[in-house]
């Protein structure tokens, strides 16, 4: 037995000794593979990664640069990475309309438009309309026309406004409501919202 208790004594003190060394050796090894310099150690080459690329945009006449996702949709870049909330995720399928967004003067779905898609172009949210602490009269004859009830379409509506007008200055009302048709409002304001938009014809010609 007791010659047993020996053998076991040294095959333990033996296992402990070879994860010690183990241990010691890999933290000499990494000491030599990364020099402690002080500063960041970078590969010469670093290989591009296929599953990101820089996108590059105007957005409310900003300019932005930055590395993303390829499956990134513009709804996306606009509300986590720049922070402009106004746009609505809604449907996250085209048909809703509240995260529309005016994308080289035409408006577009953010939410079915992969930000890679919209490298180059200049983008104007509803955070870019208002200028020197004024409403832009689409807003103004939102607010008149109590053109929105809950207000979580409220955007969409007036960035397709802005394309729309822009577009057409005088329209007829048959023509604002086929310019409209593509974003819904879960409150049914449609009668405020038409009279909102033509009210904002107006202002926006005088």
């Amino acid at each position: 037995m007791a010659d047993d208790q020996r053998d076991k004594s040294k095959q333990s003190v033996s296992r402990r000794a070879f994860l010690k060394g183990g241990a010691l050796a890999t933290g000499a090894l990494s000491s030599t593979l990364i020099p402690d310099t002080g500063e960041a150690q970078l590969p010469e080459a670093v290989e591009p990664d296929p599953r990101r690329t820089l996108v590059e945009m105007k957005v409310n006449g900003t300019p932005y640069r930055k590395q993303v996702p390829n499956r990134t949709t513009l709804l996306q870049f606009l509300r986590e990475d720049l922070k402009l909330t106004g746009s609505k995720m809604g449907c996250d399928r085209g048909q809703c309309g509240a995260c529309t967004v005016v994308v080289n003067g035409r408006n577009v779905y953010s939410c079915t438009t992969l930000a890679v898609e919209a490298i180059g172009t200049e983008v104007l949210t509803i955070e870019g309309l208002a200028t020197d602490e004024a409403l832009h009269p689409i807003q103004q004859a939102f607010i008149q026309h109590s053109g929105f009830q809950c207000g979580f379409c409220t955007s969409g509506q007036i960035m397709t406004t802005k394309a729309f007008l822009d577009r057409m200055p005088r329209p007829t009302e048959d023509e604002a409501r086929r310019a409209l048709s593509g974003n819904l409002c879960r409150c049914a304001a449609y009668k405020r919202i038409l009279e909102s938009v033509m009210t904002a014809s107006r202002l926006m010609q005088a």
